[in-house]
């Protein structure tokens, strides 16, 4: 009993000590005073930031941006907005942002809905500088939303019918390149203008992608068999070079750099569906061409696959040139300003030439040759990001692998599936999709080799925790 005592005694004594102290020892100290994580605005500051960043990124997943990138942009513009401490999540369709406010109050979540796809290089420019402002400083959140509106509710700078025209130069500029005669050329800038303009009155109609990319296949291969059936080509012409013309021009819409991008860096939902929207409308694609070609057959028409391009200095410059013409035709397509154009012309002439000179010279197989051109492209589109200004990435890097999709390689596995057989048929388009794959993935290694080093997100984040709030 006296140890119990003396132990209840010392308790009383240490309590009445530390009461003693707390009484007496005067105000709290700044420590004290402190909160617990970041300084964040009020929830009305939140929310407006938050629809600025989510209003950044469906502008830019829209136009075919990779996830990484857009959720990279959409953190940097929170960021220099005040908010450090922002989660992102993408899942292809949708779009997802998360505030967090320390203990001090509760998260705020926003989502958005990614239902469209719309290629407006100049959108994509414009919000890209709207970006590189708010990061300066030049721009606070309001000036930024005013700016973004502004921006996203302007016409496109040029008519509709000029993107028409983009398209089916792009279209006669591939032909150029594969070796067509003019005549042929200028067959493949009618034909993919006339699958351009039914392409949008199906879109306005609501027809779904799939069954608008079976509807553009069996246009390409019909209209060639009726102005071959004409008479249209002269002897020693290559009609079948239309239709791997337009292949290419059906085929430059599809995400697949995108896609890559998005399976390298980790974002696997992502790239899952980017993959079934390609695997989807490359189906739609192959069976418009098929379906063209047996109708053919039953009339008596075939169109031969065109024979491999000569080589030699004269036709490797033209080639280079048509290459050239080739990507500034497809940002024209794209709604892209003059210093674009000039930009997506010399990533296209840099691809072509990468590839034609490891084709002619070593020992390079088209899937080797095509990836090593596509690190080319890779490198510019990151040298821009360094850079900056007027000019977006993605210009670069959908223009200057677009005359280097497998167009050809796409119709000749196409033309041996309806003719000649399945096994040939399955062997010709794997190696398409080989080629595709080899595209996508020099790209991205490209562009990781050439951009900026951004600062590792963890680490951004713990930062942002340890400030304390003045």
């Amino acid at each position: 009993m006296t140890a119990a005592r003396r132990f209840t005694r010392r308790v009383r004594t240490a309590l009445r000590r530390e009461a003693h102290d707390l009484l007496h020892a005067g105000p709290p100290t700044v420590q004290l005073l402190r909160p617990l994580g970041p300084q964040v605005p009020d929830d009305a500051r939140v929310q407006q930031v938050l629809d600025l960043c989510m209003r950044v990124g469906e502008v830019l997943l829209s136009s075919g941006e990779s996830a990484g990138e857009t959720t990279e942009t959409m953190l940097r513009m929170a960021s220099a907005c005040g908010l450090p401490t922002v989660d992102v999540d993408i899942t292809f369709t949708s779009i997802t942002i998360c505030c967090h406010r320390g203990m001090s109050a509760a998260p705020v979540t926003s989502m958005r809905l990614v239902r469209y796809r719309s290629l407006d290089l100049t959108r994509l420019a414009e919000v890209a500088a709207i970006v590189e402002r708010v990061e300066r400083g030049e721009f606070d959140a309001e000036e930024a939303a005013a700016a973004l509106t502004e921006a996203v509710s302007a016409p496109h700078p040029y008519p509709r019918w000029v993107a028409t025209v983009g398209w089916a130069a792009l279209a006669a500029s591939i032909a150029l390149l594969l070796g067509a005669a003019p005549i042929t050329a200028l067959a493949a800038f009618g034909v993919t203008a006339l699958i351009d303009r039914v392409g949008r009155v199906l879109n306005r109609w609501g027809f779904p992608a799939f069954f608008r990319q079976v509807v553009g296949g069996m246009l390409a291969t019909g209209s060639t068999l009726a102005l071959f059936a004409a008479g249209v080509f002269p002897p020693g012409t290559q009609p079948s070079l239309v239709v791997a013309a337009g292949t290419t021009v059906l085929l430059s819409g599809l995400s697949v750099v995108g896609s890559v991008q998005d399976a390298i860096s980790s974002y696997f939902v992502t790239a899952a569906g980017r993959a079934a929207e390609i695997a989807l409308l490359s189906a739609g694609l192959l069976t418009g061409v098929v379906l063209g070609l047996k109708i053919g057959l039953a009339f008596g028409l075939t169109l031969e696959v065109a024979s491999p391009l000569p080589a030699g200095s004269g036709r490797f410059s033209i080639a280079v040139l048509a290459a050239a013409a080739g990507s500034a035709s497809f940002a024209l397509a794209g709604y892209a300003r003059p210093q674009p154009l000039l930009a997506a012309g010399l990533a296209g002439a840099a691809g072509w030439g990468t590839y034609g000179a490891l084709s002619q010279l070593t020992a390079f197989g088209p899937v080797a040759a095509t990836g090593a051109a596509a690190i080319v492209v890779g490198v510019a589109t990151g040298l821009l990001r360094r850079r900056g200004g007027r000019v977006a990435p993605l210009v670069v890097t959908l223009a200057g692998i677009t005359p280097l999709l497998p167009g050809l390689t796409a119709y000749r596995g196409f033309y041996q599936l309806a003719v000649e057989g399945l096994a040939g048929g399955l062997v010709t388009v794997t190696l398409a999709l080989a080629i595709g794959l080899a595209l996508a993935a020099g790209v991205t290694l490209g562009d990781f080799l050439a951009r900026p080093r951004q600062p590792n997100r963890s680490s951004v984040v713990n930062t942002a925790n340890e400030q304390p709030q003045q």
